[in-house]
Protein backbone atom coordinates (compact mmCIF):
# COMPACT_ATOMS: atom_id res chain seq x y z
CA UNK A 1 0.00 0.00 0.00
CA UNK A 2 1.34 3.89 -1.04
CA UNK A 3 2.72 5.42 1.77
CA UNK A 4 0.36 8.70 3.16
CA UNK A 5 2.54 12.16 2.47
CA UNK A 6 1.32 15.13 3.84
CA UNK A 7 2.19 17.95 1.82
CA UNK A 8 -0.73 20.03 2.07
CA UNK A 9 -3.69 20.31 4.03
CA UNK A 10 -5.49 19.22 0.91
CA UNK A 11 -3.89 15.71 1.63
CA UNK A 12 -6.10 14.69 4.37
CA UNK A 13 -10.02 14.97 4.62
CA UNK A 14 -11.60 17.17 6.71
CA UNK A 15 -12.82 14.96 8.93
CA UNK A 16 -9.08 13.41 9.42
CA UNK A 17 -7.88 16.94 9.49
CA UNK A 18 -10.63 17.35 12.77
CA UNK A 19 -9.85 13.71 14.20
CA UNK A 20 -6.15 15.18 14.39
CA UNK A 21 -5.91 17.78 15.78
CA UNK A 22 -8.32 16.37 18.92
CA UNK A 23 -5.73 13.83 18.90
CA UNK A 24 -3.11 16.69 19.09
CA UNK A 25 -4.95 18.13 21.91
CA UNK A 26 -5.41 14.69 23.86
CA UNK A 27 -1.42 14.08 23.42
CA UNK A 28 -1.12 17.69 25.11
CA UNK A 29 -2.93 16.64 27.76
CA UNK A 30 -1.14 13.40 28.86
CA UNK A 31 2.20 14.87 28.52
CA UNK A 32 1.09 17.70 30.60
CA UNK A 33 0.24 14.67 33.32
CA UNK A 34 3.09 13.36 32.76
CA UNK A 35 1.05 10.18 30.91
CA UNK A 36 3.85 8.22 29.21
CA UNK A 37 2.92 8.22 25.30
CA UNK A 38 5.27 5.53 23.07
CA UNK A 39 3.65 4.88 19.51
CA UNK A 40 6.76 4.93 18.04
CA UNK A 41 9.18 3.15 19.69
CA UNK A 42 12.03 2.25 17.26
CA UNK A 43 10.57 4.45 14.40
CA UNK A 44 12.93 6.65 13.15
CA UNK A 45 12.27 10.51 11.76
CA UNK A 46 14.44 12.13 8.93
CA UNK A 47 14.58 15.78 8.63
CA UNK A 48 15.92 17.06 5.37
CA UNK A 49 16.58 21.00 5.86
CA UNK A 50 17.55 22.99 3.01
CA UNK A 51 15.82 25.72 4.88
CA UNK A 52 16.77 26.60 8.46
CA UNK A 53 14.52 26.36 11.31
CA UNK A 54 14.08 26.60 14.96
CA UNK A 55 10.32 26.05 15.88
CA UNK A 56 10.54 23.14 12.99
CA UNK A 57 13.76 21.46 14.33
CA UNK A 58 12.80 21.78 17.88
CA UNK A 59 9.29 20.81 17.85
CA UNK A 60 9.93 16.95 15.16
CA UNK A 61 12.94 16.13 16.94
CA UNK A 62 11.63 16.63 20.63
CA UNK A 63 7.96 15.30 19.21
CA UNK A 64 10.12 12.15 18.37
CA UNK A 65 11.66 11.46 21.10
CA UNK A 66 8.58 11.83 23.26
CA UNK A 67 6.53 9.35 20.71
CA UNK A 68 9.58 6.69 21.76
CA UNK A 69 11.37 7.35 18.50
CA UNK A 70 14.36 8.72 17.11
CA UNK A 71 14.83 12.24 14.76
CA UNK A 72 17.96 12.04 12.53
CA UNK A 73 19.18 15.77 11.19
CA UNK A 74 20.31 15.77 7.69
CA UNK A 75 21.67 18.87 6.14
CA UNK A 76 22.78 19.34 2.51
CA UNK A 77 25.95 20.51 3.72
CA UNK A 78 26.22 16.34 5.08
CA UNK A 79 24.53 14.38 2.47
CA UNK A 80 24.44 13.67 -1.08
CA UNK A 81 21.24 15.29 -1.52
CA UNK A 82 23.30 19.25 -1.17
CA UNK A 83 26.03 17.09 -3.91
CA UNK A 84 24.48 16.58 -7.21
CA UNK A 85 22.40 13.37 -6.33
CA UNK A 86 19.68 12.91 -8.25
CA UNK A 87 16.33 14.20 -6.40
CA UNK A 88 14.86 10.47 -6.88
CA UNK A 89 17.40 8.83 -6.15
CA UNK A 90 18.27 10.33 -2.37
CA UNK A 91 14.37 9.42 -1.91
CA UNK A 92 14.23 6.12 -2.76
CA UNK A 93 17.54 5.24 -0.59
CA UNK A 94 16.29 7.82 2.64
CA UNK A 95 12.93 6.16 2.56
CA UNK A 96 14.39 2.64 2.35
CA UNK A 97 16.35 3.34 6.10
CA UNK A 98 13.44 5.93 8.12
CA UNK A 99 10.03 5.52 8.49
CA UNK A 100 9.41 9.03 7.38
CA UNK A 101 10.46 12.10 6.30
CA UNK A 102 10.53 15.77 6.90
CA UNK A 103 11.88 18.04 4.74
CA UNK A 104 11.67 21.70 5.05
CA UNK A 105 12.96 23.44 1.95
CA UNK A 106 12.30 26.29 -1.02
CA UNK A 107 10.56 24.83 -4.10
CA UNK A 108 7.57 23.08 -3.58
CA UNK A 109 8.22 20.85 -6.47
CA UNK A 110 11.35 19.60 -4.79
CA UNK A 111 9.03 18.04 -1.93
CA UNK A 112 6.59 16.96 -4.81
CA UNK A 113 8.87 14.91 -6.45
CA UNK A 114 11.40 13.90 -3.48
CA UNK A 115 7.69 12.45 -2.50
CA UNK A 116 6.79 10.96 -5.56
CA UNK A 117 10.05 8.19 -5.50
CA UNK A 118 9.15 8.17 -1.48
CA UNK A 119 8.44 4.87 0.09
CA UNK A 120 7.77 6.42 3.51
CA UNK A 121 5.96 9.23 4.27
CA UNK A 122 6.64 12.36 3.82
CA UNK A 123 5.85 15.57 5.43
CA UNK A 124 6.00 19.78 4.35
CA UNK A 125 7.97 21.27 7.01
CA UNK A 126 7.74 24.12 4.81
CA UNK A 127 8.22 25.49 0.86
CA UNK A 128 7.62 28.38 -0.46
CA UNK A 129 3.94 27.89 -1.19
CA UNK A 130 3.26 25.83 1.67
CA UNK A 131 3.10 25.37 5.73
CA UNK A 132 0.44 22.93 7.01
CA UNK A 133 2.27 21.65 9.74
CA UNK A 134 1.63 25.39 10.63
CA UNK A 135 -2.06 25.47 10.05
CA UNK A 136 -1.94 21.83 12.38
CA UNK A 137 -0.53 24.47 15.63
CA UNK A 138 -3.15 27.37 14.44
CA UNK A 139 -5.80 25.12 14.09
CA UNK A 140 -5.29 23.18 17.81
CA UNK A 141 -4.65 26.36 18.83
CA UNK A 142 -8.09 28.01 18.01
CA UNK A 143 -9.76 24.40 19.24
CA UNK A 144 -8.18 24.68 22.43
CA UNK A 145 -9.36 28.47 22.95
CA UNK A 146 -13.07 28.73 20.71
CA UNK A 147 -14.00 25.08 19.94
CA UNK A 148 -14.62 24.05 16.22
CA UNK A 149 -13.62 27.14 13.69
CA UNK A 150 -16.48 26.55 11.14
CA UNK A 151 -18.12 29.79 10.61
CA UNK A 152 -15.52 31.56 11.94
CA UNK A 153 -14.24 34.80 10.20
CA UNK A 154 -10.29 34.93 9.75
CA UNK A 155 -8.67 38.04 8.83
CA UNK A 156 -4.95 37.20 7.34
CA UNK A 157 -3.11 40.77 6.87
CA UNK A 158 0.31 41.21 5.22
CA UNK A 159 1.90 38.98 2.64
CA UNK A 160 -0.24 36.34 0.21
CA UNK A 161 2.83 34.23 0.71
CA UNK A 162 2.91 30.31 1.82
CA UNK A 163 1.06 30.80 5.43
CA UNK A 164 -1.37 32.73 3.74
CA UNK A 165 -2.11 29.85 0.94
CA UNK A 166 -2.12 27.53 3.60
CA UNK A 167 -4.88 29.65 5.37
CA UNK A 168 -6.73 29.43 1.81
CA UNK A 169 -6.44 25.85 2.16
CA UNK A 170 -7.53 25.51 5.68
CA UNK A 171 -10.74 27.57 4.79
CA UNK A 172 -11.62 24.96 2.32
CA UNK A 173 -11.20 21.90 4.64
CA UNK A 174 -12.65 23.59 7.92
CA UNK A 175 -15.59 26.13 6.55
CA UNK A 176 -14.35 29.51 7.59
CA UNK A 177 -14.60 32.67 6.16
CA UNK A 178 -11.50 34.09 5.62
CA UNK A 179 -11.00 37.88 4.39
CA UNK A 180 -7.14 38.47 2.91
CA UNK A 181 -5.86 42.07 3.62
CA UNK A 182 -2.56 42.36 1.29
CA UNK A 183 -0.88 45.30 -1.27
CA UNK A 184 -1.49 44.76 -5.07
CA UNK A 185 1.77 43.84 -5.66
CA UNK A 186 1.80 40.75 -3.34
CA UNK A 187 -1.33 38.73 -3.80
CA UNK A 188 -1.15 35.06 -3.14
CA UNK A 189 -1.12 32.92 -5.71
CA UNK A 190 -4.45 32.89 -8.45
CA UNK A 191 -5.14 29.26 -8.06
CA UNK A 192 -4.99 28.77 -4.42
CA UNK A 193 -7.61 32.06 -4.66
CA UNK A 194 -9.55 30.40 -7.43
CA UNK A 195 -10.03 27.19 -5.56
CA UNK A 196 -10.79 28.64 -2.24
CA UNK A 197 -13.90 29.57 -4.03
CA UNK A 198 -16.46 31.81 -2.10
CA UNK A 199 -15.11 31.77 1.64
CA UNK A 200 -12.04 33.34 0.09
CA UNK A 201 -12.37 37.64 -0.20
CA UNK A 202 -9.54 39.64 -0.67
CA UNK A 203 -9.07 43.56 -0.16
CA UNK A 204 -6.66 45.68 0.33
CA UNK A 205 -7.48 47.00 2.94
CA UNK A 206 -6.18 46.01 6.48
CA UNK A 207 -8.97 47.54 8.52
CA UNK A 208 -11.58 46.16 5.87
CA UNK A 209 -10.40 42.85 6.03
CA UNK A 210 -9.96 42.81 10.19
CA UNK A 211 -13.56 44.57 10.61
CA UNK A 212 -15.73 42.24 13.04
CA UNK A 213 -12.87 38.95 12.33
CA UNK A 214 -12.87 36.48 15.00
CA UNK A 215 -8.95 35.78 14.27
CA UNK A 216 -6.07 37.95 13.13
CA UNK A 217 -3.30 36.69 11.69
CA UNK A 218 -0.29 37.83 10.30
CA UNK A 219 3.65 37.30 9.09
CA UNK A 220 6.84 38.63 8.66
CA UNK A 221 6.85 40.99 5.55
CA UNK A 222 10.40 39.40 4.43
CA UNK A 223 10.22 35.41 4.79
CA UNK A 224 14.03 33.81 4.89
CA UNK A 225 15.58 34.02 0.75
CA UNK A 226 13.87 37.37 0.34
CA UNK A 227 16.09 39.74 2.55
CA UNK A 228 17.27 41.82 0.03
CA UNK A 229 13.76 43.10 -0.61
CA UNK A 230 13.05 44.34 2.67
CA UNK A 231 12.96 47.95 2.34
CA UNK A 232 10.97 47.74 -0.38
CA UNK A 233 8.51 45.34 1.45
CA UNK A 234 8.93 47.83 4.39
CA UNK A 235 7.26 50.60 2.23
CA UNK A 236 4.86 48.31 0.74
CA UNK A 237 3.06 46.87 3.51
CA UNK A 238 3.26 50.06 6.30
CA UNK A 239 -0.32 50.40 5.92
CA UNK A 240 -0.65 46.47 6.96
CA UNK A 241 0.85 46.70 10.27
CA UNK A 242 -1.66 44.43 13.14
CA UNK A 243 -1.74 47.41 15.66
CA UNK A 244 -3.98 48.08 18.35
CA UNK A 245 -6.22 50.30 15.71
CA UNK A 246 -6.79 46.85 13.88
CA UNK A 247 -7.47 44.72 16.99
CA UNK A 248 -10.33 47.15 17.50
CA UNK A 249 -11.94 46.72 14.14
CA UNK A 250 -12.23 42.82 15.24
CA UNK A 251 -14.60 41.03 17.24
CA UNK A 252 -14.05 42.05 20.68
CA UNK A 253 -12.69 38.89 21.46
CA UNK A 254 -10.82 38.11 18.58
CA UNK A 255 -7.80 36.00 19.29
CA UNK A 256 -4.05 37.06 17.47
CA UNK A 257 -1.69 34.82 15.91
CA UNK A 258 1.93 35.17 14.26
CA UNK A 259 4.07 31.52 13.26
CA UNK A 260 6.94 33.67 14.62
CA UNK A 261 9.88 34.48 14.22
CA UNK A 262 8.25 38.14 15.06
CA UNK A 263 9.38 41.79 14.27
CA UNK A 264 7.95 44.15 16.46
CA UNK A 265 7.19 47.17 14.97
CA UNK A 266 7.09 45.71 11.50
CA UNK A 267 4.20 44.03 10.90
CA UNK A 268 3.04 43.69 14.62
CA UNK A 269 2.94 45.67 17.43
CA UNK A 270 4.55 44.98 21.30
CA UNK A 271 1.54 45.97 22.65
CA UNK A 272 -0.69 43.22 20.09
CA UNK A 273 2.03 40.15 20.62
CA UNK A 274 2.87 40.97 23.75
CA UNK A 275 -0.90 41.84 24.69
CA UNK A 276 -3.78 39.89 26.25
CA UNK A 277 -5.97 39.19 23.09
CA UNK A 278 -2.42 37.41 21.76
CA UNK A 279 -2.03 33.47 21.78
CA UNK A 280 1.29 33.27 19.82
CA UNK A 281 3.14 31.23 22.59
CA UNK A 282 0.28 28.82 23.18
CA UNK A 283 0.27 28.51 19.17
CA UNK A 284 4.22 27.78 18.93
CA UNK A 285 4.20 25.18 21.46
CA UNK A 286 1.17 23.52 19.72
CA UNK A 287 3.63 23.00 16.67
CA UNK A 288 4.97 20.24 19.22
CA UNK A 289 1.72 18.59 19.70
CA UNK A 290 -0.10 18.79 16.53
CA UNK A 291 2.85 17.16 14.94
CA UNK A 292 3.28 14.57 17.22
CA UNK A 293 -0.35 13.73 16.45
CA UNK A 294 0.42 13.78 12.06
CA UNK A 295 3.53 11.39 13.13
CA UNK A 296 1.55 8.85 15.02
CA UNK A 297 -1.17 8.86 11.98
CA UNK A 298 0.89 8.84 9.20
CA UNK A 299 3.78 5.99 10.70
CA UNK A 300 1.61 3.95 12.95
CA UNK A 301 -1.39 4.50 10.40
CA UNK A 302 -3.68 4.90 13.79
CA UNK A 303 -4.71 7.05 16.76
Amino acid sequence: MPSRHFLSLLDFSSDELRALIHHAIDVKQSLKAGISHTPLNGKVLAMVFEKSSTRTRVSFESGMSQLGGHAMFLSPRDIQLGRGEPLGDSARVISSMVDAIMIRTFGHDRLQEFAQHSSSPVINGLTDKLHPCQLLADLQTWFEQRGDIKGATVAWIGDGNNMCHSYINAARQFDFRLNIGCPDNYMPDPDIISAGGDRITIMHSAEEASANADLVVTDVWASMGQEQEQQDRIKEFANFQVNSEIMQQADKDALFMHCLPAHRGEEVTAEVIDGPQSVVWQEAENRLHAQKALLEFLIAGHY
